[in-house]
């Protein structure tokens, strides 16, 4: 079923927008949450919890790419569930990893003034994005908003896990002198 299909069934209030949703993107849901939550059943709880956060948001939003709505449902519930677990302890799983290494470049020390600037700092790092290279930019947006382990991102790239570890370090420098020149940090 076409995406406008689905978006026309939550549109009128049809049950059956949600067992289409689950047909086409359960399993692009799923690894998403699978990636942050290292977890069958949260994944599965994050993956539920999208359909109904869909089910809630459609309408009033009509959006325009169903998949990367979806996607980023399921990303911040899984990110959500994630700190919700690790609340009283830090792991050592990739999640943990991946934030960890993104924060040299973006804070996550949450003030007044970051509130303010939060959309500003998104639309600047879409303007990075864009001006990157596609096998450097898929590489950053498999790691930090999918959460791909780097061995996963090296296979489906079919390079070297220390090429991406590199690349990603490099792209995070990068990054970060874009953001500081753009006085975001």
């Amino acid at each position: 079923m076409e995406d406008k299909d689905i978006i026309a069934l939550f549109m009128s209030r049809q049950e059956q927008a949600i067992s289409e949703t689950e047909k086409k993107y359960g399993n692009y849901c799923y690894k998403i949450a699978w990636n942050v939550l290292n977890n069958e059943e949260d994944s599965k709880e994050c993956v539920n919890d999208t359909w109904f956060k869909a089910w809630n948001s459609i309408p009033p939003t009509i959006p325009n790419f169903l998949q990367s709505f979806l996607g980023k449902i399921t990303r911040n519930l899984s990110i959500n569930a994630w700190r919700d677990k690790h609340a009283q302890k830090r792991g050592n799983g990739e999640s943990y990893v991946i934030l960890d290494e993104l924060s040299e470049c973006i804070s996550d020390e949450k003030n007044i003034e970051q509130e303010i600037i939060a959309k500003e700092l998104a639309a600047k790092i879409n303007v990075f994005l864009e001006n990157m290279q596609e096998d450097k930019r898929k590489m950053l947006v498999m790691r930090y908003f999918f959460m791909t382990p780097v061995k996963e991102i090296a296979k489906k790239l079919g390079i070297s896990e220390s090429q991406v570890k590199m690349t990603l370090s490099r792209s995070r420098k990068k990054l970060q002198i874009f953001l500081e020149k753009e006085q975001l940090l």
